[in-house]
């Protein structure tokens, strides 16, 4: 009786994905099906979940070594993490592949008020920079401006409590491209700029005036519905005799 594998054509597979071409060719394509498996895994894959593609004759610890030594001495290796199986860069290149990068950290608005608080007032403690800013600065404010490097704790004021003060270091004036603090842009450059309202300020003054600082001028009178004096509703534009 003639055996069914051996009407198969070369190349073709027994339904059971593996060519019918002798153990050789057996473990080299149960090699290539394992070696695929895994390079398309997004995760280290367990003996059974690769056994599960493979025909139930298949011995898979002689696949795995065949890989292993295959790819022993190249750039990855295949080797066995979290219970599983997964290709790995060889640990002798790790420090080859290591990629060094700078991600900026975006400072928050509070952090910004902070610092230019600091800078424009320096050293100047945190009891005034809340004074300033009107409200409580957190201390992961502060911190973060340290991390940064952008700041420095001062002198401790001679007063009750010795006050911890805050200056500006270096690192500040090398990441804004100053030479010094006197090169902090002043009002007159900010409005130039369009960072400060060049509008002036109206304040309400006694007695309905309004000033700018420089004049004052009255207000204008609104309209009212009293009803006008009966001699102008007839006035025919003509004098009495």
């Amino acid at each position: 009786m003639t055996d069914q594998a051996d009407l198969l054509p070369d190349g073709e597979d027994d339904g059971d994905g593996v060519s019918g071409c002798g153990p050789a060719a057996d473990l080299d394509e149960l090699a290539r099906l394992v070696e695929a498996l895994l390079f398309a895994a997004p995760e280290p894959l367990a003996d059974g979940a690769i056994r599960e593609r493979l025909p139930e004759s298949a011995d898979l610890a002689a696949v795995l070594e065949r890989l292993q030594a295959d790819y022993r001495g190249r750039g990855v290796h295949l080797v066995q993490v979290a219970g599983g199986w997964a290709f790995r860069t060889a640990p002798d290149l790790a420090d080859r592949l290591r990629l060094d990068t700078v991600r900026p950290k975006r400072l928050t608005r509070a952090a910004l008020e902070t610092l230019a608080i600091i800078a424009y007032h320096q050293p100047v403690s945190r009891a005034e920079i809340e004074a300033i800013r009107g409200v409580s600065t957190s201390r992961g404010t502060l911190d973060a401006l340290l991390e940064a490097g952008w700041v420095r704790p001062g002198r401790r004021r001679q007063t009750p409590g010795r006050p911890q003060t805050w200056v500006t270091t270096p690192g500040f004036l090398d990441h804004f491209s100053l030479d010094s603090l006197d090169d902090l842009p002043g009002v007159e450059e900010m409005k130039a700029a369009g960072l400060l309202d060049t509008r002036p300020l109206l304040t309400t003054l006694p007695g309905g005036m309004v000033g700018d600082g420089d004049e004052e001028i009255d207000l204008p009178t609104l309209p009212t519905n009293d009803p006008a004096p009966e001699d102008d509703l007839f006035d025919d534009g003509r004098d009495d005799p």
